[in-house]
């Protein structure tokens, strides 16, 4: 009786490395798979109807929407409302604005893309959790490249999806190109999750440096990162790249807000003269001049009939003009 005591022991501690080895080898393949750039023009879906020619002018007007869209799973969503016609209703109403990003697009990709959505160019996705980093963009213009870069630093949940901006360039006029950034930093605010996000920006700021030259540029999405936070460092990345913030620009008679004691708000209950962690940064170049104009936090526009939001953020847009210099 000892003996088969000692052998099924045996073999329970056998089958528990297996499984472990296993798990082992799984997370080991899922770092190698999901958590290394990415960059290819297949990874653009176009409409088969869509005419790539623009007319040759020298400026024009586009308007941009950022927009974190709680594609989590159901279960974990902390969004109120039923996701699949959630993010099925968000996709039909983005048709109103010419480029969009999203995040947190994660499991109900489908919903957003073919539930009534009409723009021509499309980020093909990286899936669902765990595998995808939540980043697309729509646009009416055409997406001519798309990069993934995930971050090098995370914590916590953050660290389950391979989360980190895309750069893509897409065509607004007849061979204007401008750069644009999809951006999720890491989240919460407790000392280590900001140690992350501040180093999210220092590699943000060298990619921009080291791949977007002295091109114009329009950065978009939920940076999670406050100008009046002591302990984030979005100042760094404006100055560090000539960018400008367009609700500072427009809101904040062009200065930023005072440091003070962090208070976490409702992100919901934001209006256009609050701060909001979903941001729109760009710059001009030296060729082409942006300038912004109605700067727009949509609080209202993305809710329910009954005022319930379809999200747990509400979306941030504006509208740019631009005008060759050259």
């Amino acid at each position: 009786m000892d003996l088969i005591l000692r052998g099924k022991l045996s073999s329970k501690w056998m089958n528990l490395f297996f499984i472990t080895c296993l798990l082992f080898l799984a997370v080991k393949r899922y770092f190698q798979i999901c958590r290394v750039p990415m960059q290819s023009s297949a990874l653009i879906s176009v409409a088969s109807h869509v005419d790539w020619e623009l007319p040759a002018n020298y400026e024009g007007e586009f308007s941009v929407i950022t927009y974190n869209i709680a594609g989590l799973p159901q279960i974990i969503s902390s969004a109120v409302t039923e996701r699949s016609s959630s993010i099925a209703e968000i996709g039909r109403r983005l048709n109103d604005y010419d480029i969009v990003h999203v995040q947190e697009d994660f499991n109900y990709n489908s919903y957003l893309y073919y539930g009534g959505n009409e723009h021509p160019f499309k980020t093909k996705t990286k899936g669902a959790v765990p595998f995808g980093d939540g980043l697309n963009t729509l646009s009416k213009y055409r997406i001519t490249e798309i990069r993934r870069i995930p971050w090098n630093n995370c914590t916590g949940a953050d660290c389950l999806t391979p989360k980190g901006f895309t750069f893509s360039k897409i065509e607004v006029g007849k061979g204007v190109y401008i750069d644009f950034y999809n951006v999720h930093a890491n989240a919460a605010d407790d000392p280590a999750a900001a140690a992350a996000r501040r180093k999210n920006m220092i590699q943000l700021s060298n990619y921009i440096k080291e791949h977007s030259g002295d091109r114009a540029v329009i950065v978009m999405g939920d940076l999670n990162a406050h100008f009046c936070y002591e302990h984030d460092n979005i100042r760094d990345l404006l100055s560090q790249n000539q960018l400008k913030d367009a609700w500072i620009y427009l809101k904040g008679n062009d200065c930023f807000p005072t440091f003070r004691e962090f208070v976490k708000e409702d992100i919901l209950k934001l209006n256009d003269d609050c701060e909001s962690i979903d941001k729109i940064l760009y710059r001009s170049s030296a060729e082409l001049l942006l300038t912004p104009k109605a700067y727009r936090l949509e609080n209202e526009k993305f809710n329910t009939k009954d005022g319930i939001p379809l999200s747990d953020h509400c979306p941030v847009s504006l509208s740019f003009g631009w005008r060759q210099l050259q």
